[in-house]
């Protein structure tokens, strides 16, 4: 393993840990997700620098996109959760309760 394949890994790795790990608040969680989504984006963007083909080269724009779309969509939802529970606290969150 190359020390650039190292090092995404291990920032995906360490995304995916914060995420398990620190569940506190919504905010956090949302932060471990984008940095896995970045660490996959570059990744995937190294991938295909190094096939040098076109065929692969709309997939991170594509992934980049897509991770645009999931951030705002938490965004949204860290907002609505703010305003009516009057906290970002993921134990404040009960399924039952709304």
């Amino acid at each position: 393993m190359t020390p650039v394949h190292f090092a995404f890994s291990t920032a995906f790795i360490l995304g995916l840990t914060g995420l398990t790990l620190h569940r506190s608040h919504l905010l956090s969680a949302l932060l471990c997700l984008e940095g896995m989504m970045l660490s996959l984006y570059v990744a995937l963007s190294l991938w295909t620098l190094q096939l040098e083909t076109i065929n692969f080269s709309p997939s991170p724009m594509l992934l980049l996109a897509f991770s645009a779309c999931e951030a705002s969509a938490g965004l949204a939802l860290l907002v609505a959760t703010s305003r009516t529970h009057g906290t970002d606290r993921l134990q404040a969150l009960n399924i039952l309760q709304c």
